[in-house]
């Protein structure tokens, strides 16, 4: 079990990293997070939280990057998630309102508000083989997709839909609302530095799947509630179909 003070560094390094998508340093945490403690202290527990599988050392840095072990629990135990406000809600729905009635449009205009509500790669699919998405530009101005590799495996996601429907439909998730994936636990190539967060959502004859592709690093305490409410907006709007 991790101490109080370590779950203190976790979350200042996770959150770091969030930001800046640099390795962090403990020196950083020392001087921009009071901790109360000594740089040798903070070293010590960063060289533990490594060893414990929660931060990893990329081979060129004296820095420590999350693990999936890590992220996973900051977002289960240490993030404060941040509800959407009443004003982005009405405005998201007010966006695909009018294309309630044709799930063709309707996906295609959720896609598109996902992605410019969490500035990366948002994708809707369905189990009958339907692919919607948008935003594939914002991915491109993230370090993790300056590597070709990473960049041409996610994008070419979208055109791969048994990868998606692996993804979104026949792995077996926890009953909640939102899915996490971090792309170090998928047996695809180029997948470590990437993240995915998505939802169900139910019509009257298919099952669907809507959330964002981006890196691990995706700001989880604004992405996670975003994409929960715009898996409940299409459930809700996909009775009509």
């Amino acid at each position: 079990m991790l101490s109080d003070r370590q779950q203190k560094i976790l979350k200042s390094v996770i959150e770091e990293y969030i930001d800046s998508a640099e390795p962090v340093a403990s020196e950083l945490i020392e001087k921009k997070y009071n901790l109360g403690v000594s740089p040798a202290t903070i070293r010590n527990d960063m060289v533990q939280l490594t060893q414990e599988g929660y931060l990893k050392q990329p081979h060129t840095s004296a820095g420590r990057i999350p693990s999936s072990k890590g992220l996973r629990f900051y977002i289960d135990h240490l993030m404060q998630q941040k509800d959407l406000s009443v004003i982005d809600e009405v405005s998201a729905k007010e966006k695909i309102w009018d294309s309630r009635f044709d799930y063709d449009k309707l996906l295609r205009g959720a896609t598109r508000v996902l992605a410019e509500k969490t500035k990366t790669l948002a994708v809707a699919a369905t189990d009958d083989g339907d692919v919607y998405s948008s935003g594939s530009a914002y991915i491109l101005d993230m370090p993790e997709f300056f590597d070709i590799e990473v960049a041409r495996n996610v994008l070419s996601l979208l055109d791969q839909y048994q990868r998606l429907r692996e993804l979104f439909f026949t792995k077996t998730y926890a009953d909640e609302p939102v899915h996490i994936v971090m792309g170090e636990d998928l047996p695809w190539p180029f997948m470590e530095p990437v993240g995915f967060v998505f939802a169900e959502f139910n019509t009257a004859n298919k099952r669907g799947s809507v959330g964002v592709i981006g890196p691990c690093r995706l700001n989880y305490p604004h992405v996670i509630p975003t994409v929960k409410y715009f898996g409940n907006l299409l459930s809700e709007m996909a009775r009509n179909w």
